[in-house]
């Protein structure tokens, strides 16, 4: 029996060995008529019997022994192609993605031979070409070579496209509301739900599949972009095992191993993203605060309640680090594979600390408004102080997929939880309304998490004429603001004392906020081939249906001082950690001490419901053999309803705020120069929409206690509609060779911008402010530098994009700058478009040789001078100035099958700032915010087996 036993155990591990010995040649079958997959086509080793057929997402896998070998591609009524050099090694798999063309007389076969890519980036440029709108992509295999850890260090490289605060992309040069990400064509809402693009830096690499960059919109679109629409799709299932470990760590000069780095005691399970619930509300909205003077005892009960640190700590800074694990494969069913079950699964841990000293923070400056010949700015405000920040991200994808020869169905979770803390303390001074300076300590934490589901089925006939694609998707995201504490004191330099002072400086204070989001987005897509004009065609039809809920609770409470002698504070000799000891609680008897007071407004919470159903119809057909086209038009219907009250007592009962019925009409045109199609000309039209998020159409206040700001709702706030202009020029050279040069126009109908109010300092509200234009070119340039001795493994990429914006005013604007405008100052006609910014720069050389397994790169990227605030009367505008980002990585592959790499990079290398400006005729610019990044040095390692 034993030995039976061991001859089954040694039978089975042979049989492992022998198939582990096998090689994969994959890929996928793409119709060159039509920007999609060609389903059930013949693949071959030529030479023998061995062959398989692609399924109806056009993919294919082939086992075969480790050697060298010509893949034939076919299809009835195009053409043929052989691949030949195709070496497989070992256990290694080898990915060829090829497009058949349709024969101009389908009785004649035409063989065309070419050899095997070895530059990965093929793939989406072929997607690019082939598509009938105009788009850019990413392929895995390129962000792995630019040596990206996260898409937000990749998608840099895309024209056009910018990365701001290391998380959110900008397409164009638009802000954030006038670009679009999505998650394998679904909406998900991100860590910040005010944003309409998710926060890139979330996604590793290893778990995506490409980056498509969407410019042009088409009626199966989602309406709500401009700039465009940025597609993160992650991985299918892998055609053979799969498992990887990374982990890695980082070092900033600036940041680490600082004894001054401020931070505060949190709860234990901070360095898993989330609170253990510490910081939990301490006082339930049901119960009230009664003052001191009412009820002495209960006062002093619930003050006790809150947590008594207040003080920013002084701790030595930690290192940055992160690690990850993916794992993925797929088993066949049958004997024959036509049905098939893969997974996926990835988690992903970072852990990042940082940390400015001497940052500037929400500074006030003002035209003076005595005399209209003095053009320098006078200071309102200035904030200046040291901040700490420690960040933890933990995410995880998992994925399960059932595939036959004319269904998928694909499950997805992805749960994303980041906890981020902060500490600083900070001087203000202030120089008109209450002339003094403050000291205060604030202390912050906020918890973010975000579950999506998606479940998706793509079905298809036996001979591929329809198809059909569906998706629900569900996401509920928590984002909790626990127990912000920000205590200032009023410093007098005569005495040198520090006190507490409601009138000039403020209460100590305290806040919560919840803000929970239930987000369902359901589509469904339905595809037909047909005749039109005598020539194939293809129909795309279906509908679309989101519902989001969001409810945002406010509690805010103070924590004032009640005194006989009026110096209690006196004691605290500006230490905020004195203000709740014990000792210095509120004493019935002495009738001295801190008390807590509910301080929140009826207008800091709400509920919001959003709901957009959709429908659309477009049709893909030619005119000849080289002009293509897609026409289309999507109808969308909006409402917004809103249920809270202002501050003048007003109720809102789920009142419709926003309730709009909009057509957007697209086209999309593609003509080829020559008759292979290796240059062409694009034209499109499309009409496209920028809505306000709950934040901006509410009655919410929200301050945020780092920049003394405040966020004011504006109810009355309406969508923006905007008018898309395209026209491009493509030529595809060898390999990865490309040159495309663009130019674009749009025309903004009302839109949406932050603006300060003038009659308050610090605070800002969203309004909808003129009309606006903008028109601008992109030029984008890839080349191997091949035609140099001794370059063959260097390439040269570069794009840049020059845009210039104009936004008309308001009348009220134009009376306001009018009023404000000093001696020998005249008043443009227009000014630039909040958020747009005139220039973005990508310059890249990058070394890649598979042989020695080095790759490495230069990139320098920077973003011209753009608007960030738009000012308002005596206020000036406030710009965010150009970040030179010049960085530099380099990685080696070794071991056996080159399975493990390790890598190294450096970011900031022109140890540039972040800087924001207030500008004004004549005058000298003036800080509106600063903060310094430090130069960053990180090593990574990576295993794959």
């Amino acid at each position: 029996m034993k030995l039976k036993l061991l001859l089954i155990l040694l039978i089975t591990f042979s049989a492992q060995i022998i198939s582990a010995q096998e090689g994969i040649i994959s890929g996928t079958v793409m119709d060159g008529e039509f920007n999609d997959v060609l389903p059930f086509a013949n693949i071959l080793i030529k030479g023998t019997t061995k062959g398989t057929t692609s399924d109806f997402d056009g993919k294919y896998v082939l086992d075969v022994e480790p050697g060298t070998y010509t893949v034939t591609f076919s299809y009835l009524g195009y053409e043929t192609k052989e691949v030949s050099e195709v070496i497989v090694n070992p256990g290694a798999e080898q990915i060829i993605d090829i497009t058949l063309n349709p024969l101009a007389n389908a009785l004649d076969e035409v063989v065309v031979t070419t050899t095997v890519s070895k530059n990965t980036e093929a793939s989406v440029l072929n997607l690019q070409k082939n598509s009938v709108a105009l788009l850019d992509g990413l392929s895995i295999q390129s962000i792995k070579k630019s040596g990206a850890g996260d898409i937000a260090s990749a998608i840099k490289a895309v024209p056009g496209v910018s990365v701001q605060g290391g998380k959110f992309v900008y397409v164009r040069g638009l802000g954030d509301r006038y670009t679009k990400s999505i998650l394998n064509g679904v909406d998900v809402p991100g860590l910040d739900p005010d944003r309409n693009t998710l926060q890139l830096d979330i996604f590793p690499t290893n778990i995506l599949d490409n980056i498509i960059v969407v410019k042009s919109a088409t009626a199966d679109q989602p309406a709500d972009f401009t700039g465009g629409v940025v597609d993160i799709v992650t991985k299918d299932f892998p055609s053979r095992a799969e498992y990887s470990f990374s982990a890695g760590m980082g070092y900033n000069s600036s940041m680490h191993f600082k004894s001054n780095y401020l931070k505060y005691d949190g709860s234990p399970t901070d360095a898993l993203g989330f609170d253990n619930g510490q910081r939990d509300l301490a006082i339930p909205q049901h119960i009230e605060t009664p003052l001191p003077v009412t009820d002495g005892k209960r006062s002093a009960a619930l003050t006790k309640l809150l947590e008594p640190n207040l003080k920013a700590l002084e701790e030595q800074s930690g290192l940055d680090f992160n690690f990850g694990f993916t794992a993925g494969n797929q088993y066949n069913l049958n004997e024959d594979g036509s049905k098939k079950l893969g997974y996926l699964a990835s988690l992903t841990y970072k852990n990042s600390t940082e940390f400015y000293e001497n940052i500037v923070s929400g500074q006030v400056y003002r035209k003076q408004d005595q005399d209209k010949s003095v053009l320098e700015l006078t200071d309102d405000r200035t904030q200046t102080g040291n901040l700490g920040v420690n960040n933890v991200l933990i995410s995880g994808l998992a994925g399960i997929s059932l595939k036959s020869l004319q269904s998928k169905y694909k499950l997805n979770v992805l749960h994303i939880q980041n906890g981020e803390s902060s500490a600083s303390y900070l001087r203000q001074d202030n120089f008109n309304v209450n002339s003094n300076t403050i000291f205060k300590d604030v202390l912050t934490y906020t918890q973010r998490s975000i579950t999506n589901i998606l479940l998706n089925g793509e079905h298809t006939n036996e001979d591929g004429s329809w198809k059909v694609s569906w998706k629900v998707s569900p996401t509920f995201s928590k984002i909790y603001d626990k127990d912000l504490r920000t205590t200032p004191f009023r410093f007098d330099p005569e005495t040198g004392n520090y006190t507490i002072s409601p009138s000039e400086s403020g209460d100590p204070s305290r806040i919560w906020r919840d803000l929970e989001e239930y987000n369902v987005a359901s589509k469904l897509d339905l595809t037909r081939k047909h005749q039109l004009f005598g020539r194939e065609a293809k129909l795309k039809f279906g509908g679309a249906y989101t519902i989001k809920v969001r409810d945002f609770v406010v509690n805010q409470f103070s924590t004032p001082i009640q005194s006989q002698t009026g110096n209690y504070s006196l004691n605290f000799g500006g230490d905020a950690d004195l203000v709740l000891a014990t000792n210095n609680i509120y004493n019935p008897q002495t009738r001295e001490g801190s008390y807590v007071r509910r301080d929140s407004n009826i207008s800091d919470s709400f509920n919001s419901q959003i709901t957009v159903g959709a429908g659309y119809v477009g049709d893909e057909f030619k005119f000849s053999d080289r002009f293509n086209s897609i026409v289309g038009v999507r109808f969308e219907k909006f409402d917004l309803r809103y249920t809270g009250e202002n501050q003048d007592g007003e109720v809102f009962d789920n009142a419709a705020i926003l309730d709009k019925t909009d057509f957007f009409p697209s086209a999309n045109f593609i003509y080829e120069l020559n008759e292979t199609g290796n240059k062409k000309i694009r034209a499109s039209f499309s009409s496209t929409t920028a809505r306000p998020s709950f934040k901006e159409a509410s009655n919410a206040q929200i301050f945020d206690p780092v920049s003394s700001t405040f966020f004011i709702g504006n109810i009355n706030i309406q969508p923006t509609y905007i008018n898309n202009y395209d026209v491009r020029f493509e030529a595809y050279g060898e390999g990865t060779n490309f040159f495309a040069f663009s130019g674009f126009a749009k025309t903004f109908n009302d839109p949406i911008e932050l603006t300060f109010i003038r009659e308050a300092r610090g605070q800002f509200i969203p309004l909808n402010l003129g009309d606006a234009k903008v028109f601008g070119a992109e030029l984008e340039y890839r080349k191997n530098m091949d035609f140099i001795p001794g370059w063959e493994d260097f390439s040269f990429n570069a794009n840049i994009s020059v845009i210039e914006s104009q936004q008309s005013y308001s009348a009220d604007e134009e009376a306001a700058r009018r009023d404000n405008l000093r001696i020998g100052e005249t008043l443009d006609d227009y000014r630039q478009l909040q958020g747009q910014s005139p220039l973005l720069l990508n310059v890249g050389i990058s070394y890649d040789n598979d042989d020695n397994g080095w790759q490495g790169g230069l990139v320098y990227n920077v973003q011209g001078k753009t608007l960030e605030i738009v000012g308002n009367g005596d206020i000036p505008d406030v710009y965010t100035m150009p970040f030179n980002n010049l960085k530099f990585n380099l990685s080696k592959e070794f071991g056996k099958d080159n399975s493990s790499k390790i890598s190294l990079k450096f970011e900031n290398i022109l140890n540039d700032k972040y800087e924001s400006v207030y500008q004004s005729f004549g005058a000298e610019d003036q800080l509106f915010s600063s903060r310094h990044p430090g130069q960053a040095i990180s090593l990574g390692y990576s295993y794959q087996f």
